[in-house]
């Protein structure tokens, strides 16, 4: 290993850096702008499709334009959105669709038995770790009380009347549910089920899918997204990475999947191994998000133009970005999630 040396660098150095590289930079006060507010290390990933490949000094390759490193930029920012908006709902979908499943199947005239389904250990494989689940809930109930109690020591303390008192702490009592919940019930000691899905992480949702029992289960969660049960479990796998390369505003555009999503046996989702002569594999890149998405759009809402608006961005708003380093086969026009051919 060695000793990182590098330096901090002004604005104007960096300018004079992407110079010295062979870059074109027409405007340097309005380049300037951009590093200042985007970063020259957010930046330099759009910069290396740019770049004379393996070169140790990052040299560009000839007549290369600091505008033209911008437009990719904006374009992953863009395509980051439209997947996040995507993404959210299906998130929504997935959470409801799980609960509407589960707590409905298992009631019984047993108290709890379909509103907290999740707290029977039974419903869940040996492997799962329920009791890690049950202390999350727990403690996401935990500490919306102790902020709670926080501003109701507060409000008391405040010179209004006790009847403005009161009104304030139903107020913040309203605020969450984890707050109701632990402020109006002491049996059973965790929210209800409908509540708890809301409550955790895109991540723990997947696992928790993952953790159930009964592949009767799965497959009936799966069927409402008319997808096998297998294929949908590796979905929420890859669409959970996805989200958190959005949250976080990670690069999109030409970014690897490091497992490549299980898709239907179904014609229309077979894709080329590999694009010639890039090599690129369709089927670990964005493009097979993009149909993922697509066809669950189709089924969460039927009458949706996200697919319209994802061709929107890569034909007329960005026709100059190349649609290879995504995994976009040559014929993506035709395919019926594009509505290039009939229903």
């Amino acid at each position: 290993m060695t000793t990182f040396t590098k330096t901090a660098k002004t604005l104007d150095e960096q300018i004079a850096l992407l110079q010295e590289r062979g870059l074109t930079i027409s405007d340097p006060e309005c380049a300037k702008r951009y590093l200042e507010f985007i970063s020259f290390f957010r930046l330099s990933s759009y910069m290396r499709p740019f770049q004379v490949r393996n070169d140790q000094e990052h040299q560009f390759k000839a007549n290369v334009e600091f505008t033209s490193i911008v437009e990719l930029y904006a374009f992953d920012r863009e395509l980051r959105l439209l997947i996040m908006d995507a993404v959210e709902r299906v998130e929504v979908a997935v959470r409801a669709t799980f609960n509407n499943h589960m707590g409905t199947k298992y009631q019984t005239e047993e108290p709890h038995s379909g509103s907290h389904w999740y707290m029977n250990e039974e419903f869940f494989r040996r492997d799962y770790n329920h009791k890690r689940i049950l202390s999350e809930i727990e403690s996401c109930q935990n500490k919306a009380q102790q902020e709670l109690q926080r501003d109701i020591k507060k409000i008391k303390q405040s010179n209004a009347s006790e009847e403005v008192k009161e009104e304030h702490v139903q107020n913040r009592v309203r605020e969450n549910y984890p707050r109701f919940y632990q402020y109006n019930y002491q049996t059973p000691r965790l929210m209800p089920s409908w509540a708890m899905v809301e409550e955790l992480t895109f991540g723990n949702i997947s696992h928790l899918y993952q953790g159930l029992a009964k592949d009767a289960d799965r497959k009936g969660i799966a069927k409402r997204f008319f997808v096998p049960q297998d294929v949908f479990q590796s979905w929420l796998h890859t669409l959970n990475f996805v989200r958190n390369c959005c949250a976080h505003h990670s690069r999109l555009w030409n970014r690897e999947l490091s497992i490549s999503p299980k898709v239907p046996n179904d014609d229309q989702w077979q894709l080329p191994r590999r694009l010639e002569p890039s090599m690129v594999q369709p089927n670990r890149r964005i493009y097979v998000v993009l149909l993922m998405l697509a066809h669950l759009m189709r089924q969460i809402s039927p009458d949706s133009q996200w697919h319209n608006k994802v061709k929107e961005l890569v034909t007329v708003k960005y026709p100059n970005v190349p649609l290879t380093p995504m995994g976009f086969p040559d014929n993506w026009h035709s395919h019926i999630f594009w509505g290039g051919a009939d229903e």
